[in-house]
């Protein structure tokens, strides 16, 4: 997992954290409350999850996808709604497996801005996972690598006009880095990248649209497997 920014902003984002684990609920309590997300309710399943964000309004969500009562998708159903009914309520969902169709429907969730899948077995350095969550609260989309890897190798077909270096730029680009970052990983300058993400765009069939976020379209048509 990776991020481009501090996760120290100067503004708190209230958060309502949904994990049944009481052990790891805690943990997350506390490394929320460190890196400036207050935690405005914890809770153990997806019924108390939309109850709290009914009450608490928050500006970021954090919730692990299985929970009771039938540990299957409670929690992401609950986080599909809520991004229905609030689209501007980030949310970030902790999976302990590589859950494909999961992953799909969150993104398709809202308006594909603001929202993070993340494995909870490679979220090893804390500061780089309040990043993470720094920049979902603040707009961003993030998709852990593992994921993105496996959807590239399940789901390349539909974006086969794409060459290998603009699929690896639009794999970096789904994971959340910025070109300034996507040029430092390839070792190549930041103009060069701006070249592949505007072909990659022009491949897509993404017109030019000032009303229309190009990039996160991109992002979610790479996830998707198919042309936008």
């Amino acid at each position: 997992m990776n991020a481009d920014v501090d996760a120290s902003g100067p503004a708190p984002v209230s958060t309502v954290l949904a994990e049944d684990d009481v052990l790891l609920r805690e943990g997350l309590s506390g490394i929320l409350e460190r890196f400036g997300f207050p935690v405005a309710a914890s809770v153990s399943d997806g019924d108390a999850l939309l109850a709290a964000v009914a009450e608490h309004g928050p500006g970021l969500v954090v919730t692990d996808i299985r929970m009771p009562p039938g540990f299957t998708d409670e929690g992401l159903r609950a986080a599909v709604r809520l991004r229905r009914e609030r689209p501007g309520l980030a949310v970030v969902a902790l999976s302990q497996y590589v859950e494909l169709s999961y992953a799909s429907d969150l993104l398709d969730s809202g308006d594909g801005r603001g929202v993070g899948y993340l494995l909870k077995q490679r979220v090893g350095d804390v500061r780089e996972f309040a990043s993470v969550l720094r920049r979902v609260a603040e707009g961003a989309t993030f998709v852990d690598p593992e994921v993105v890897r496996q959807l590239l190798r399940r789901r390349a077909d539909p974006l086969a006009r794409l060459t290998p270096r603009e699929r690896e730029v639009l794999a970096l680009m789904a994971e959340g880095h910025s070109n300034g970052a996507i040029a430092r990983r390839l070792v190549v300058g930041d103009a060069a990248v701006g070249k592949h993400v505007g072909n990659i765009l022009a491949k897509l069939d993404l017109p030019p649209d000032d009303d229309v976020h190009r990039r996160v379209q991109a992002v979610l048509a790479y996830l998707r497997g198919r042309p936008a």
